[in-house]
């Protein structure tokens, strides 16, 4: 053996997923991004994500878990939570308290919300005020066009649902932005303070309409159409959640068709290969369960994030249906025994911004599925940096499993960083580790994933749930 050959063992090197794709295999990663970009387009809110993992559960053989009376090996159910918050599980052959194996996700992205009293008339133009969720660049918000999904529940109950600006014939809504010749004091701020998150109000109208008595004709006409069309009125937007997201579709990258293009990729390209490997799991040992949930990109908080009881409550009936009840012993027991796939994005290097990653330690688009071995800011602060027991587990499984992997942190380490929902799944004493697809473009209107790495986190999940 030559001293090459042997430096070539002994060192740490980054695949690439292309190289040894033999081309069943490729068609098969292609056809996978074909479904993904299709998920991306029907569900560009965590609401329209549950009701396309509903959709698909069920075409897939799942039902709700209360139907169930009882529940064997094989049996596929799923667990619902206010229409934000799903999870599916397909019950293994163990006993339950040998542990899960859980793949987790997130379903909410950056975006903005309307707020409560929105609507506005000025200078012969009717606004929608918003106030932004997530990190965003506010400046990449503007002269886009813009899309309005969700719902609004009228004075008798009655839900109406709203999609406006994602059909060909839909009209499309924008922020304004000023024009480079007048925008000399606004281009001499800093891109953090170039545009206000008070400035992000969407045009949505111009036309007057009604008699010369109306001071804000603008605004009647809006208010007149939303009354025949959705018949609500201006105080209905009170209960109503209403989210502007990009109006474009998802589209293929690159002459070669070698990208992902789209909004919300962080984190539905985890929510969708999760989804995908579990519904090819037919006969898993440990119960294998596939979490989505809400309000990460906001701290995990609130009723449909990972810090509710959502989780905790989901399991412990699943113990009690299975065992005959749960109590403290079985559910701890259930709980340490587990392991979790936190399944959340990495930044992948971007060769036009070098100076903010380590290249030693950074993912790259086509290097395959990332693992993170901790998240967090500078000292590793809000991190739940797995053991090396786990990582040389989850790296075992990957390896006998053709994955291709990569590792990587979130830039440098005083650059800045950011959280997942691994920290809070960590607090339940319970093995995590993030892992996922490297992202170009992270938190813009328009992320970038490859197809390959896409297909890699696909394969990645499912030997997970197999093998562990």
């Amino acid at each position: 053996m030559t001293d090459k050959e042997l430096y070539e063992i002994l060192k740490y090197s980054i695949k690439n997923v292309y190289k040894d794709m033999a081309e069943d295999e490729r068609r098969e990663m292609l056809d996978f991004a074909d479904g993904y970009r299709k998920f991306l387009d029907n569900g560009k809110t965590e609401r329209e994500c549950v009701r396309e993992a509903i959709a698909m559960a069920e075409s897939n053989g799942f039902v709700p878990f209360e139907e169930k009376t009882d529940l064997k090996a094989g049996d596929k159910v799923y667990f619902l939570n206010r229409q934000k918050n799903i999870m599916l599980c397909v019950i293994g052959s163990e006993d339950i308290e040998n542990g899960l194996n859980i793949v987790g996700a997130h379903i909410d992205s950056p975006r903005l919300d309307l707020k409560q009293n929105p609507l506005y008339e000025s200078d012969g133009m009717a606004m929608f005020k918003t106030h932004y969720y997530g990190g965003i660049k506010k400046y990449q918000w503007t002269a886009i066009p813009l899309a309005l999904h969700g719902v609004v529940y009228k004075k008798n109950g009655e839900k109406v649902e709203i999609s406006i600006g994602e059909k060909d014939d839909d009209p499309v809504f924008t922020i304004t932005d000023l024009l480079p010749h007048l925008a000399k004091e606004q281009m001499s701020r800093t891109m953090l303070e170039g545009i206000e998150g008070e400035a992000l109000n969407v045009l949505i109208g111009g036309i007057g309409a009604g008699s010369d008595e109306i001071s804000e004709r603008v605004k009647f006409n809006i208010l007149n159409i939303l009354s025949i069309s959705y018949d609500i009125t201006e105080s209905d937007f009170i209960s109503a959640e209403i989210e502007v997201v990009p109006a474009f579709k998802a589209r293929n990258v690159g002459l070669d068709n070698g990208f992902v293009g789209a909004y919300g990729q962080d984190d539905r390209v985890c929510a969708y290969t999760s989804l995908m490997s579990i519904f090819d799991i037919e006969a898993p040992k440990k119960t294998a369960v596939c979490l989505l949930v809400d309000k990460e990109e906001i701290g995990s908080v609130g009723n449909t994030g990972m810090l509710s009881k959502f989780f905790d409550m989901s399991v412990a009936e699943l113990i009690a249906k299975l065992k005959g009840s749960c109590d403290m012993v079985s559910y701890n027991r259930t709980i340490s025994n587990s392991a979790c796939l936190s399944s959340d994005v990495g930044a992948a290097f971007d060769p036009n911004y070098p100076s903010v990653s380590e290249k030693n330690n950074q993912s790259f688009a086509g290097g395959g599925l990332v693992l993170m071995k901790y998240t967090g800011a500078r000292g590793k602060s809000e991190a739940s940096d797995a053991s090396a027991e786990f990582v040389h587990e989850i790296t075992s499984i990957l390896e006998n499993n053709g994955v291709i992997w990569q590792t990587s942190e979130l830039g440098k380490v005083d650059q800045g960083g950011g959280g997942t929902i691994a920290m809070y799944v960590a607090n339940l004493n319970m093995d995590v580790i993030d892992c996922g697809v490297p992202v170009l473009s992270m938190h813009s209107p328009f992320e970038v994933t490859a197809k390959g790495d896409i297909y890699m986190a696909y394969k990645a999940y499912m030997a997970f749930y197999k093998d562990r």
